[in-house]
């Protein structure tokens, strides 16, 4: 027994079944004559051994995954300008599938979860296609020009964790080619929903759906949204999302289906990666029909407030994949969100802001990077991340204004020009900045909490609160989630209503990454409700997330908002639940 690191690749041919019952004879002599003088060849040439012929398939081991890669890449070329002379029911066509992994080799066969996975990819990959597993593509890098795409992770047969999944198909004759190429930024086509009732006039509210749906999602600027005359094309076909990826040139679908039931619809809608089929997001919602246009409208805010959350924790998972080295502006900016959108630490902060300076040098008229390197130097300034706030504060402006320039009609950006005016107590044009970043999409949850934020700080509390209210139902699974429940505490807090400051606070932190800054106006509003040994604990937790934590530490924050920040009152509130002056 001998164990080592190897490639692996398995084959199997596409309908095996079908073709022998067809053609008994005949299939078995053209899969000898392709082994004899196509596949061991090419095996060989890549410095391979075939390890053990199947009869629809084999499998065979290199000594590097880019030798495997390309010797599969060589015969699905190959297979594919054979058959372009073959009638198709006759037609052999190959799935491979290629791993890098440990095996055990016994008795010239070999064994192993290395073995297992690539069998597994096998069956992942499309007819005349291949399927690689994320540890193969981390060996790719600049070594071959071979495109794969990112098909996400993947639970597979027997295989306890999660296998990434990329794949390639062929563009060639005899072969299902890849269709129009995807654009650089997220695609996707919202398909007719299926009016399920039998009610002919339950049609026009399923369509008026789909076209909300189209309308709402056009209005995030960092989409590629099919037009309704493309996608509409579908309505009354059968629907499969791999079809209509290659033929409208996206990477996501959205589908749905309407039923109505006295004066109840149900409507169902599901967002799809088209390239492996899997649903990402899917809900559900059960509404009266008492005002048709009402609920229309409502049920399209929440499909789509849903939806951009969605993609876009998708599309940073798959930026997070790729190699360093293989990053364009898009995957860069990806890169740098997840950064920024995760635990806010100086190094993930310093990090987002290289990534996206990379993204804004890779494409200079890339607005949304110029936004969130903006968005990325005022969070700096407001957890106390900077040594220089005034010369954060002046490259945060300079970014903004350079979005603005660039898209005057992207929210993100309005809203990172909005953030740099609060900070410098111009706040009339901040509320400017948020409404009109609101004006350009109704469903952007930052506007909501930006206009919330200027408001609060312009002396506004009350009217703030139903800003971040909205911001909350808007986006209840955000990555900053613990965002909005704060500042509700700080409008509460600046209101003397600290009961609800407290509640508030409590929900802050219980949301992932929450900072130091939530458990600070925990302890200052549980301190002013004289639950002290509460307050100490939450004080005690500020700390632990930041260990200089101090009264200068909320002075440097929260006192950058001017004269109604609370600071003071704050400051007042951790005093009694113990905070000294300064830490010692």
């Amino acid at each position: 027994m001998e164990r080592r690191l190897a490639a692996i690749l398995a084959a199997d041919v596409v309908g095996y079944s079908r073709l022998m019952e067809v053609d008994e004879a005949s299939t078995l002599d053209a899969l000898r004559a392709q082994r004899e003088e196509l596949i061991e060849p090419k095996v060989a040439e890549h410095k391979g051994r075939i390890v053990k012929l199947m009869g629809d398939g084999l499998l065979a081991e290199f000594p590097s995954a880019v030798e495997a890669v390309h010797c599969a890449v060589e015969i699905q070329h190959t297979m594919g300008r054979r058959n372009a002379d073959v009638p198709e029911d006759k037609r052999i066509i190959y799935r491979i599938g290629i791993n890098i992994g440990d095996i055990v080799v016994e008795d010239n066969d070999i064994y192993g979860d290395g073995v297992n996975v690539a069998a597994r990819l096998e069956g992942l990959a499309a007819p005349g296609g291949i399927c690689i597993s994320a540890n193969v593509h981390d060996q790719l890098g600049g070594k071959t020009d071979v495109a794969f795409e990112d098909a996400g992770e993947q639970t597979v047969k027997n295989i306890t964790k999660p296998v990434g999944v990329w794949r390639w198909v062929a563009d060639v004759i005899g072969q299902a080619g890849p269709g129009l190429a995807l654009p650089g930024k997220p695609s996707i086509a919202v398909v007719p929903f299926v009016n399920m009732s039998g009610d002919p006039e339950q049609e026009f509210f399923a369509d008026g759906m789909a076209e909300d749906i189209i309308t709402g999602l056009s209005r995030y600027r960092w989409f590629f949204v099919i037009a309704r005359n493309s996608s509409f094309t579908y309505k009354g076909r059968a629907v499969d999302v791999k079809q209509v990826s290659r033929e409208l040139g996206v990477r996501y679908v959205v589908e749905g289906s309407v039923r109505k039931v006295g004066n109840r619809v149900r409507l169902t809608a599901q967002l799809i990666d088209a390239a492996t089929g899997h649903h990402i997001w899917a809900e559900r919602y059960d509404r009266d029909l008492d005002d048709i246009f009402a609920l229309q409208d409502e049920i399209t805010e929440n499909i789509v407030a849903a939806i951009e959350p969605e993609l876009g924790a998708v599309e940073r998972k798959r930026a997070r994949r790729k190699p360093p080295n293989n990053l364009d502006a898009w995957d860069s900016y990806q890169r740098g969100l997840w950064h920024l959108l995760g635990d806010p630490t100086r190094d993930a902060m310093a990090e987002a802001r290289r990534l996206f300076q990379r993204a804004c040098k890779l494409d200079p008229e890339f607005a949304a990077a110029y936004a969130d390197l903006a968005w990325a130097h005022t969070i700096d300034i407001t957890l106390g991340l900077t040594d220089d706030p005034e010369a954060s504060l002046e490259k945060a402006a300079r970014a903004a204004e350079k979005a603005v320039a660039l898209d005057a009609r992207d929210p993100g950006a309005r809203f990172a020009l909005g953030r740099v005016h609060i900070l410098k107590h111009a706040y009339e044009r901040a509320i400017a900045e948020m409404e009109a970043a609101l004006a350009l999409n109704a469903s952007f949850e930052r506007g909501y909490f930006g206009l919330g934020h200027a408001l609060l700080y312009s002396g506004r509390p009350m009217e703030s609160i139903p800003h971040f209210e909205r911001a909350i139902r808007l986006s209840p699974r955000s990555p900053r989630s613990w965002a909005s429940p704060q500042m509700l505490a700080c409008a509460y807090f600046n209101l003397g209503r600290y009961e609800e400051a407290a509640t508030w606070s409590e929900k802050a932190i219980r949301q992932p990454n929450a900072p130091f800054m939530p458990f600070a106006h925990a302890a200052a509003a549980l301190g002013h409700l004289g639950r002290i040994d509460e307050a100490r604990a939450m004080l005690a937790e500020a700390r632990k997330r930041k260990a200089d934590f101090s009264a200068d530490t909320i002075r440097n924050t929260v006192g950058l908002y001017g004269r109604y920040s609370g600071a003071d009152r704050i400051i007042e509130g951790l005093r009694k639940a113990g905070l000294p002056p300064r830490r010692s």
